[in-house]
């Protein structure tokens, strides 16, 4: 399956940024009004900038990183002109002279923007000397999951890029890819505005102190960036660490075993920030299969019947004052899954093949 990230321009010339598994289909939706939110009220739109990706994750993370960059950097890449789009980036406080997305050319998420960001962004994840590529692989992977793709690393112990962090992302790669390295827990949030350090012990220091729930709230009502902080693999942030952040994030754990591995820690603050996306921007819940419809109670009473018959034939019912009870508790039993067509029309498949089978010799 195919998805698209994309960029359209409203009529009142702003940018709009999302991503969808059917692109033609979604700037009509956009140009009849039919996606509430941004575009609605900013008729017509006009697709600028489009990018097939072989994932939604992908797409997803194109979409977060392309909506957060400048109008000027957006126009580039409009153009083509990555040497202008070079140029524009932003400059974090980590030098970096290439841009971080690089482009080659379900349910659907989109998400508003005007003119460079409407809403709070993503919050950015930062790994304070984590250990082990393997984490920093799997913490990458809990990231993508649930749409966060910007993530930072102070002072890995093994440097960086680390072999091991691939394998262990399990295709989470474009996290990895544009992952940067700082030298400090201060140069690493320089550029937020709201710094949150996770932790379950007490460091001796006075700050407030919010479940992942409730600072993913405090997040996406919030202006700027924010930034989360999680600490190495075997002893978590240190006082110094916790200390540059405004507020502690805590997980109520059982206090006889608060060890939670730090893959773990992420995709509990990952995922309770996913659950505030609003309904133009909620990631998918997929299944393997769609839900069907229930049958029509004739389709059922016609099974219900065949089965019915078949089992007076059979001398089943051997006990004619049980008959009528038993007939109940069969109804009771075959009404109760809710059957759709489909299994019904299998079920009775199955009897009608029963009913016609020649007896062994």
């Amino acid at each position: 399956m195919t998805f698209w990230a994309y960029v359209v321009r409203c009529a009142d010339d702003s940018y709009y940024t999302g991503h969808t598994d059917d692109l033609e289909r979604r700037i009509g939706q956009h140009n009849l009004g039919e996606i509430p939110g941004y575009t609605q009220t900013r008729r017509p739109v006009e697709l600028m900038w489009s990018q097939e990706f072989p994932s939604r994750q992908e797409a997803l993370a194109a979409e977060f990183q392309v909506k957060d960059w400048s109008r000027k950097k957006k126009e580039a890449l409009f153009r083509d002109d990555w040497a202008a789009v070079s140029a524009a980036a932003r400059k974090p406080v980590h030098s970096d002279p290439v841009p971080r997305y690089e482009v080659s050319t379900s349910s659907t998420s989109t998400r508003d923007e005007r003119n460079g960001g409407e809403g709070a962004p993503p919050p950015v994840i930062i790994l304070v000397r984590p250990q082990l590529g393997e984490n920093i692989g799997k913490a990458a992977r809990a990231m993508l999951n649930f749409g966060l793709t910007e993530m930072r690393l102070v002072s890995p112990r093994d440097g960086w890029p680390n072999p091991s962090a691939g394998p262990a992302a399990s295709g989470a790669d474009i996290v990895l890819q544009n992952a940067k390295v700082y030298d400090s827990v201060a140069a690493a949030t320089a550029d937020c505005a709201q710094v949150y350090a996770t932790t379950v012990r007490k460091r001796g220091v006075t700050k407030p102190v919010v479940t992942p729930e409730q600072a993913a709230t405090e997040i996406h009502a919030a202006p700027g960036r924010s930034a989360i902080l999680f600490g190495p693999e075997r002893s978590g942030l240190e006082t110094d660490d916790v200390a540059v952040a405004r507020t502690i994030i805590t997980v109520p754990i059982n206090p006889e075993f608060g060890s939670l591995n730090l893959a773990q820690a992420v995709i509990l603050v990952a995922y309770e920030w996913s659950k505030g996306l609003t309904a133009e921007r909620e990631l998918s819940q997929p299944s393997i299969n769609p839900i069907m419809p229930p049958a029509p109670q004739e389709e059922l009473d016609g099974m219900i019947g065949q089965l019915d018959a078949m089992l007076m034939a059979a001398g089943f019912f051997h006990l004619p004052d049980k008959m009528q009870s038993t007939r109940r508790t069969l109804r009771t039993l075959l009404t109760k899954p809710g059957w759709s067509s489909q299994e019904v029309r299998t079920m009775r498949g199955v009897l009608s093949s029963l009913a016609g089978k020649k007896p062994r010799g």
